[in-house]
């Protein structure tokens, strides 16, 4: 698998495969989640040109190998992670969990954030493989706060969600720069 910053010309690839990992809600029922925009080419283009957006290629599978990316930004001291999607073709590889360790050492010794919903199979329970713990509400940064109120504007409570933190590394994470 390679693992690298995006490209320009990468972008409307990734919007197409967000749209295809988001499919699966349907089959939990969240019809709304499933069928949501993928991120518009500003908001991907915006993470690129910031040094925060990742795609992931694998090296056997379908079509041209696109098996996700990553989108992160600093958040009160933390490198949260906005946004991480494997297309189905590659689920089950251990792709999304690359993608994190790459943000992780990408974004520094700093550590990680991310909202999820709680209940769905591949979000809370698989983070809390990957390490990551849910934070109570007095452990929330105003900024966590502020990223929870806008999903909240967007309906998104409709389906419990939490934040979650899994601390740095402390050190090298074996995982080597681009």
């Amino acid at each position: 698998m390679i693992i690298r910053p995006a490209r320009e010309t990468e972008l409307p690839a990734l919007r197409a495969l967000e749209s295809a990992a988001g499919a699966p809600f349907h089959d939990v029922g969240m019809a709304g989640v499933a069928e949501d925009e993928p991120p518009a080419l500003a908001t991907l283009a915006a993470g690129l040109r910031a040094g925060r957006l990742l795609v992931a290629y694998a090296e056997d599978g379908p079509g041209d190998g696109l098996a996700g990316f990553l989108m992160w930004e600093p958040v009160d001291g933390a490198t949260h992670i906005e946004q991480v999607s494997v297309a189905p073709a590659y689920a089950h590889r251990r792709i999304g969990q690359a993608l994190i360790d790459r943000a992780a050492h990408d974004g520094g010794d700093r550590p990680l954030t991310l909202t999820t919903f709680r209940d769905v199979p591949w979000n809370a329970p698989y983070y809390a493989r990957l390490g990551f713990r849910p934070l109570t509400g007095a452990e929330l940064t105003p900024g966590l706060r502020a990223i929870r109120a806008h999903e909240a504007e967007l309906g998104l409570d409709r389906w419990p969600r939490l934040c979650m933190r899994r601390e740095a590394a402390g050190g090298s994470d074996g995982i080597m720069p681009p």
